[in-house]
């Protein structure tokens, strides 16, 4: 199994804030289904795609930061591609240009003081607030496994689980990635108690998927969840928490309900938020990769590079 090895690189990697939110609230774009990968059919969307992760880029470089680039394919696997009136091979063409959009940005802008590294976007097969009940870790794995295929094979350095709800649907994933020799990151998402929509506890869903698949994701992450969500649910005497290697909050301290509902934008305190930060990568020191999620956007990414 290929292995990351971030140990010679910047400690902190910067990654983008809320792709989608920003997208239709700031930018006033369409993206039916939360769908941004549906930029890349138009020159128009691929240019709008390009401006946003420049603002991102910048910020990496102005504080000799690395890059991680998460392609905008939360969306692109079958159920989600079906809504949309995708076929199979639709999704894989979209896959494969969304990686492509990455090595030309990182080809363009990568110097020796930011490195960059190319993801690829794997959302869950439902709704990001609400739990899968029905999936089994070999449903997900043969699920996930086409997009997994295609990101990898356009040339991503890894796979990440964005906003996984459970952690069968967890394990699945790794097991697909594991299958096509790729490293693997799991950002689960969690409610205002500290549980994951399924009511795991996140230390045992990272627990879980660790024995279940052999130490298989080279970190956890934690997204769409603001910090006061889950800080308290971290004891730096515990093992479990070692392996968090990412943050991806949101501005809001609303609930995924709360957010579900909204009509306007809640973007938080961004200085709170910077803070917080701060105090989170200094506690666990193995956070490298931080980025945000609903509500943020390169303002609140700016603040928080700087604050660490």
């Amino acid at each position: 199994m290929t292995k990351l090895n971030l140990s010679t690189q910047p400690h902190f990697y910067l990654t983008d804030g809320g792709m989608e939110t920003f997208l239709i609230f700031d930018e006033g774009l369409d993206l039916p289904e939360f769908a941004s990968f549906v930029l890349l059919k138009s020159k128009a969307g691929v240019a709008a795609l390009s401006d946003y992760y420049l603002r991102y880029i910048e910020i990496a470089a102005e504080h000799e930061m690395g890059f991680l680039f998460e392609t905008p394919t939360w969306r692109a696997n079958p159920d989600w591609g079906a809504r949309l009136g995708l076929s199979s091979a639709d999704l894989d063409e979209a896959n494969q240009a969304a990686v492509a959009l990455m090595i030309d940005l990182k080809q363009e802008f990568e110097t020796t003081a930011c490195p960059m590294l190319i993801s690829g976007c794997v959302g869950p097969r439902g709704d990001g607030y609400e739990a899968d009940a029905n999936i089994n870790a070999d449903q997900a794995e043969s699920y996930h496994s086409p997009q997994v295929r295609a990101l990898r094979h356009a040339g991503a350095d890894l796979i990440s689980g964005i906003t996984m709800t459970n952690a069968p649907e967890a394990i699945g994933l790794v097991r697909a990635a594991q299958s096509v020799d790729c490293p693997v990151v799991i950002s689960f998402t969690v409610e205002t108690d500290g549980r994951l929509p399924s009511g795991q506890p996140l230390s045992e869903a990272i627990e879980q998927v660790d024995a279940e698949s052999n130490y298989g994701p080279a970190w956890f992450m934690v997204n769409c969840a603001h910090p006061t969500h889950f800080r308290d649910r971290l004891a730096q005497e515990e093992d479990w928490t070692q392996r968090i290697g990412g943050i991806r909050a949101n501005a809001s301290c609303k609930s995924h309900a709360e957010l579900d509902e909204a009509t306007e934008l809640d973007r938080g305190d961004a200085n709170d938020l910077a803070q917080r930060y701060a105090e989170l990568c200094d506690a666990f020191p193995n956070i490298r990769v931080v980025g945000g999620c609903c509500g943020t956007d390169h303002s609140h990414i700016k603040k928080i590079a700087a604050s660490l």
